[in-house]
């Protein structure tokens, strides 16, 4: 929880000036350039839940993902290159902050478009199915993506075939500039989930602890061949839409309760009851601060992609040809 929030803390800063929007004006300062959608306050959920997934297993993210794809464990050097636009990032310097992906740990992706992470997982989940792997797939989205077609179209196709998948709904109460609530019928992404006859279970998605002890059940039972399941975890978006986003149309006072459950405040303050020695976890913060600040050195030094690879990795289908 506290590597996320170091890198979330220091892409945010690295951010400023990097695109035009919300009234401000793109500068040439900018380490990170165009979009950064951060996930600050809601590190409880990637932590408790990606804690029971193996390498082996699968996850698709939101455009909202750095924090799911830290948990699954994907290096945060290469990651920080990749929102610097690096060739030593994961994906070349092409696939900046709402698109990196690392096979390697099983992270398929983030996604740029709402809810289009969805049936990716599912597909996912069939293929692990069909060729007998004792792996699954955990599929993260927002509350925005339950309004879309995909989200019904994933879960309803997922409980016909008995997939391995976890659906984890991380509400954050917020679809961009919109706050959810009023514009979503019904009870949300648990009980649209059990019409579909898809266990669900609802969390505290501020308190680690509780998010664990839930995924640790669900991923069982998915593990175990029961089908689908859904984590519905509540919690909050502490940033705007963006990191250049002030958030303006959000009530002062809402923002003000919601960090009164940070999660890494909680679970401080439930690890020191337990007994863990305030040192230690200072220890633990300090040594994810100093992790961020060389991943900020090293990206910030880290070459440039060559002009020649704009043309790799490009599907071409034209005369039989493909590069």
């Amino acid at each position: 929880m506290l590597r996320i929030r170091a890198f979330e803390n220091a892409a945010e800063a690295a951010s400023q000036g990097g695109v035009s929007a919300y009234g401000q004006q793109a500068g040439a300062s900018a380490k990170v350039r165009g979009p950064l959608h951060l996930s600050t306050g809601q590190e409880a959920v990637p932590a408790g839940v990606c804690a029971h997934l193996r390498a082996s297993d699968y996850l698709t993210s939101t455009h909202r993902g750095h924090g799911h794809t830290l948990a699954k464990g994907a290096d945060l050097t290469r990651m920080m290159c990749e929102l610097f636009g690096k060739a030593t990032g994961f994906n070349g310097g092409k696939g900046g902050s709402m698109h990196i992906a690392d096979f390697s740990v099983g992270m398929l992706g983030a996604n740029g478009v709402v809810a289009a992470g969805l049936p990716i997982a599912v597909g996912a989940a069939h293929a692990q199915k069909i060729q007998q792997r004792d792996a699954i797939t955990a599929c993260f989205f927002g509350d925005g993506a339950i309004n879309r077609g995909p989200f019904l179209e994933a879960l309803n196709w997922a409980r016909v075939y008995q997939l391995p998948v976890l659906f984890v709904c991380e509400d954050n109460r917020w679809s961009a500039t919109t706050a959810s609530g009023p514009m979503t019928a019904g009870d949300g992404a648990s009980v649209r989930a059990q019409a579909l006859d898809i266990a669900a279970v609802q969390v505290d998605g501020n308190d680690v602890f509780a998010v664990h002890a839930a995924a640790a059940g669900l991923v069982a039972q998915v593990r175990g061949g029961q089908g689908p399941r859904l984590l519905h975890a509540l919690t909050y978006r502490v940033k705007g839409h963006v990191s250049v986003d002030v958030a303006a149309y959000r009530d002062v006072r809402e923002l003000e309760a919601a960090l009164d459950t940070d999660p890494i405040a909680r679970a401080r303050a439930r690890l020191l009851q337990d007994g863990t020695p305030a040192s230690t976890l200072d220890a633990i913060e300090s040594e994810a601060q100093a992790e961020v600040e060389a991943a900020l050195a090293v990206a910030d030094a880290a070459p440039w992609p060559q002009p020649a690879d704009a043309f790799r990795d490009v599907q071409d289908t034209g005369a039989g040809q493909w590069t």
